[in-house]
């Protein structure tokens, strides 16, 4: 396949899993309350595992993870499925689309992490842009706030530790097929999730306890597992044939398609307030890829 051809493949790929991307959370959201959130993202995580790893043994891809690669897998688990929980709480009483919007301060903390962390050079101009996006965020955050109180907040704990699981993610693909580390990062978050669950069974403790779920549940469930997979899929195999700057604008057709989504289903219609702040943040964050960008071909061309 030609460069360019491939590069379009890649586009392709991104943007189809970027509006698939929020089916995953209207499918929560639809989950009944009655089910626990934590029951929600465990049975996204054994779809996941069930149908990735078949795949990912395909495609032979798969290895003996050695010691420190499973507890960076086991570390990973963590971070999504409190990540995961986190942003499946707050769509209980959030609009799809705001709690999205939030959610996109994830570049923004990812960008400062990875100047601490990783020791990545950021610019003043960048840092600025941060700032102006969890501006953007206050803008949403705050018409929710007042109606649903702290947990318009969860989205931005959501955020924070997916950025942090982004940075591991970063450091281990340069080691391991992308496909063989989600799948083995699902499996963690089973073989993390599922004695939780046990324990918690008949503590009345809300969120954790489990409940037997109605057929209507099940289907639910079984759709965030088949809508996260599907997803991860599309962006996994768009990010092996289009560059990653290329590709990460068009993570903000999930807001688009969120929005859809929520007037349609739920009929939750955007403020005038919210869409304001939802174009300070992706304004803020295209012009913090832009600048990557520039870094990287500036560092690229000075080799």
């Amino acid at each position: 396949m030609k460069p360019a051809n491939a590069t379009l493949t890649g586009v392709l790929l991104m943007a189809s899993g970027a509006m698939i991307a929020p089916g995953i959370d209207v499918f929560a959201k639809l989950v009944p309350h009655e089910i626990p959130v934590a029951q929600v993202t465990a049975a996204r995580f054994i779809m996941q595992s069930s149908l990735l790893l078949p795949i990912a043994a395909f495609m032979a891809v798969l290895h003996l993870p050695n010691r420190q690669e499973v507890v960076l897998h086991l570390l990973r688990a963590t971070l999504i499925m409190v990540a995961t929980g986190l942003f499946f709480t707050a769509l209980r009483s959030m609009p799809i689309a705001d709690a999205i919007a939030v959610f996109f301060v994830e570049p923004f903390i990812l960008t400062l992490l990875g100047a601490v962390i990783l020791k990545e050079t950021v610019g003043p101009r960048r840092i600025i842009a941060c700032l102006i996006g969890f501006i953007g965020a206050l803008f949403v955050i705050r018409p929710s706030f007042a109606n649903t109180g702290a947990v318009a907040l969860l989205p931005l704990g959501t955020a924070a530790c997916f950025a942090v699981y982004m940075i591991l993610t970063r450091q281990m693909a340069q080691k391991m097929h992308p496909l063989a580390m989600q799948s083995y990062t699902a499996i963690a978050a089973v073989v993390l999730s599922v004695p939780v669950l046990w324990i918690a069974d008949g503590s009345n403790i809300a969120g954790l306890d489990p409940a037997w779920p109605s057929a209507f549940a099940v289907q639910m469930m079984i759709g965030v597992g088949v809508m996260a997979t599907l997803a991860h899929l599309l962006i996994g195999f768009a990010m092996a044939k289009a560059p990653a700057s290329t590709l990460a604008p068009l993570q903000y057709l999930e807001i688009v398609t969120a929005t859809i989504f929520g007037i349609a289903i739920f009929g939750d219609v955007p403020t005038p307030t919210t869409l304001l702040g939802v174009a300070i943040i992706i304004s803020s964050g295209l012009y913090i890829l832009a600048r990557e960008r520039k870094s990287s071909a500036e560092a690229d061309s000075s080799e």
